[in-house]
């Protein structure tokens, strides 16, 4: 029951960020943004948190995840609002960065919690139940936001979105017990070069980088093509949520996977999958074929995540996991904001087939190193 109640939490607040996200980017064009813009407003949910993400896991390590959850969950209610109270593009930029810092600080606290929760044993099926989550909202996100701004409206349908992370702010207020956090016993300061000394925590965060860039590119992406293409709001977020269900069904398959491969196998699978899937995208228009090449992604991407972080945890030095979580969501972050950027001058300079290809190439390179590092 209580990894069901994490799950719930963690799913409340992403489904919230996913659905503005995509809102974002979708109400954006409606305001007669230009596809550059737009990646400027992509950007912005992962640049103020590529800065602050080492400072909030060493935060979430020395005071533990409740404060900062409840921060952060209040904090991204009050971003899904604005676009709803000020319905401006210039508001989106405002809207944009909040929302992101403020699912930083919700994104760290809840890897904390599932990291701590039960022993080292536990801890690879912990993150796949956490993963879990992420596609349970990740599915659901992109059909409310959807759904919404096709019944609502753009504007309405973010206030709609804020409903889930208040939800989420109330379930936290209403539990007695402490959140887990890691046992900082033999804890030894240290400066963020050291953990990169750690040969295999090094690999971990370069290998999470890259993979990083296929989930960027998608949610990038797939709103632009799909508006390009011709097609209506909700039929994106079909798209986008069959990626999700995809990622579902892997993680459900988790268990079996950890029991029977190796980590260096799961990595080095998902690359090559991702990176496939990339090369066809813009080779096909269909929805059908969307759908069915989003799943694939899914899939490969989708079963990552569980084995990246349970490494994370288990090379990280003790008392400093969140740290390194935060190191890596810096990682993540720098390819949030830089992905759409260059994906957004990219795509209007050349088109959208190019900045596939990129992120394509740049998982097959991926994959060559996984199987060098991880064999």
């Amino acid at each position: 029951m209580e990894i069901a109640y994490f799950v719930t939490l963690n799913a409340l607040a992403h489904l919230a960020f996913v659905g503005s996200r995509m809102s974002t980017s979708l109400f954006g064009l409606q305001l007669g943004a230009s596809e550059a813009t737009i990646g400027v407003l992509m950007a912005l949910f992962a640049a103020l948190p590529m800065l602050l993400s080492i400072w909030s896991g060493r935060l979430i390590d020395r005071i533990g995840p409740r404060k900062p959850l409840l921060l952060g969950l209040g904090a991204l209610a009050t971003a899904c609002l604005l676009p709803f109270a000020v319905p401006r593009l210039e508001t989106l930029y405002v809207s944009a960065t909040l929302g992101g810092t403020a699912f930083l600080l919700v994104h760290i606290a809840m890897n904390s919690v599932f990291g701590a929760y039960g022993g080292p044993a536990q801890r690879a099926v912990n993150f796949a139940w956490l993963a879990l989550a992420f596609s349970i909202s990740g599915s659901l996100g992109p059909i409310v936001a959807g759904l919404a701004i096709d019944g609502l409206g753009y504007a309405r349908a973010f206030a709609a979105l804020a409903a889930f992370p208040v939800l989420a702010c109330v379930l936290v207020l209403l539990r007695r017990a402490p959140l887990p956090r890691p046992d900082r016993k033999g804890r030894r300061p240290g400066s963020v070069l050291q953990l990169f000394r750690i040969p295999a925590l090094r690999h971990t965060f370069i290998v999470s980088a890259v993979l990083a860039m296929g989930w960027d590119i998608y949610a990038f992406l797939i709103p632009i093509y799909g508006a390009r293409l011709g097609h209506s709001a909700s039929t994106i977020g079909t798209v986008m949520a069959t990626f999700a269900l995809a990622t579902f069904v892997v993680r459900l398959a988790m268990p079996v996977l950890v029991r029977r491969l190796r980590p260096g196998q799961i990595i080095l699978a998902a690359l090559c999958v991702a990176g496939s899937a990339y090369v066809l995208f813009p080779l096909v228009s269909s929805i059908p074929l969307l759908m069915a090449l989003s799943f694939v992604l899914g899939m490969g991407l989708g079963c990552a995540q569980p084995v990246i972080m349970s490494q994370l945890y288990e090379f990280s030095p003790p008392g400093r996991q969140g740290e390194a979580v935060g190191v890596r969501t810096l990682m993540l972050n720098g390819s949030h904001t830089a992905i759409p950027l260059a994906s957004g001058a990219l795509s209007a300079a050349a088109g959208l087939g190019p900045a596939f290809w990129l992120v394509a190439g740049a998982l097959l390179s991926g994959a060559w190193f996984a199987r060098r590092r991880f064999a």
